[in-house]
């Protein structure tokens, strides 16, 4: 299946429909907002937005009502009144907040770098246990962690990388390449490889740009507080 097929049955399994039905928001409920994700917990509120629309995946029991807000003309508007309209319909504070989401079909081409370990090796630090895939760290001159990328096998299309370096590493280019070797890994795997950030952090931004991650102004999309 091409990478492209790829990211379109991504969103499909992780949202439970894409693409959206037109400008503006698409609601869409889903099974999957009671289930847990890649990280054991329920994630009720989820979404991906291209520049000019957006498929927002709720629970089915308020999703009838969260649709008849949206009026699917204009993104930015219909998530303004899904802001509003979320305390009342779905007992739900905060706001609907968005980071970068980034994909890769070609990641830059590079040596392979790391070593791919189990996440229960004693050697992984504590941020990396979590995931739910194998772990690609890349140690020091010392044999001590330096850097590692973890994967949040989010179904059986989409793995979401993220990297961390450790401070003394950083400027070396560890974390690009780290990313780009298991962005190759998980192409080789039949999936496509994604990378969230936030938009204010810079370094991140610049990492996944040089790792082959262009910024095509999609965001994912989710429920601040509950």
């Amino acid at each position: 299946m091409a990478p492209d097929d790829l990211l379109t049955r991504h969103l499909q399994q992780w949202l439970g429909a894409w693409p959206p039905l037109g400008l503006g928001v698409t609601v869409v409920g889903s099974i999957g907002r009671s289930d847990p994700g890649w990280d054991g917990r329920v994630h009720d509120v989820i979404g991906v937005a291209t520049p000019t629309a957006a498929v927002l995946s709720v629970p089915l029991a308020v999703a009838d009502r969260l649709a008849t807000v949206v009026r699917g003309d204009d993104l930015d508007a219909d998530l303004a009144r899904l802001n509003d309209s979320m305390p009342e319909i779905a007992g739900r504070t905060g706001a609907i907040a968005g980071g970068v989401f980034r994909w890769s079909t070609a990641p830059t081409p590079s040596a392979d770098i790391g070593e791919w370990v189990p996440t229960d090796d004693d050697r992984v630090p504590p941020w990396l246990a979590p995931f739910n895939g194998d772990v690609l760290i890349a140690w020091d001159d010392q044999h001590a962690y330096g850097a590692g990328v973890g994967r949040k096998m989010h179904d059986d299309f989409g793995h979401e990388l993220s990297v961390v370096t450790e401070e003394r590493l950083r400027g070396r280019g560890i974390g690009r390449a780290l990313v780009e070797t298991a962005a190759r890994r998980v192409l080789a795997d039949g999936k496509v490889p994604t990378y969230l950030h936030h938009p204010t952090n810079h370094a991140s931004a610049r990492l996944a740009e040089a790792a082959g991650f262009p910024d095509l102004g999609w965001r994912v999309l989710f429920f601040g507080l509950r």
